[in-house]
């Protein structure tokens, strides 16, 4: 069995302030339409699934950059908890690493928000 993971911590003012700069740009570059529609405007929630997409980015072994922010989405199952969905070269280089399984866990205060990701395979 193969584990890659990946961590990410980021202080929520960060993507506020991103937000408040860059506005709908910024959004539409880092977030794909359903994960703007989920979070519905919340802050935290934002920092949140960017901290997984930093993380998904560590498991995989390479930057933002290397694959795009929107080849990594953050989505909810039935029972609401956080899955990741891969595309891309995000998928290719999963596929290449033999990740078959990811599993992400999202977590947030008002000043903080983190995400530990493990790729399985």
């Amino acid at each position: 069995m193969k584990l890659s993971t990946g961590i990410d911590l980021i202080e929520t003012k960060r993507i506020a302030d991103t937000i408040e700069r860059h506005g709908e740009r910024f959004l539409q570059r880092v977030y794909t339409e359903r994960e703007i529609a989920d979070c519905a405007g919340r802050i935290e929630s934002l920092a949140a699934r960017f901290a997984a997409k930093e993380a998904v980015a560590k498991a995989l072994g390479c930057g933002i950059g290397d694959i795009g922010w929107q080849e990594i989405e953050v989505q909810r199952n039935a029972k609401r908890a956080p899955k990741l969905i891969l595309s891309g070269e995000a998928a290719r280089l999963a596929k290449k690493m033999k990740l078959k399984t990811w599993s992400v866990s999202l977590s947030h205060s008002q000043s903080h928000a983190i995400a530990m990701v493990v790729g399985i395979g």
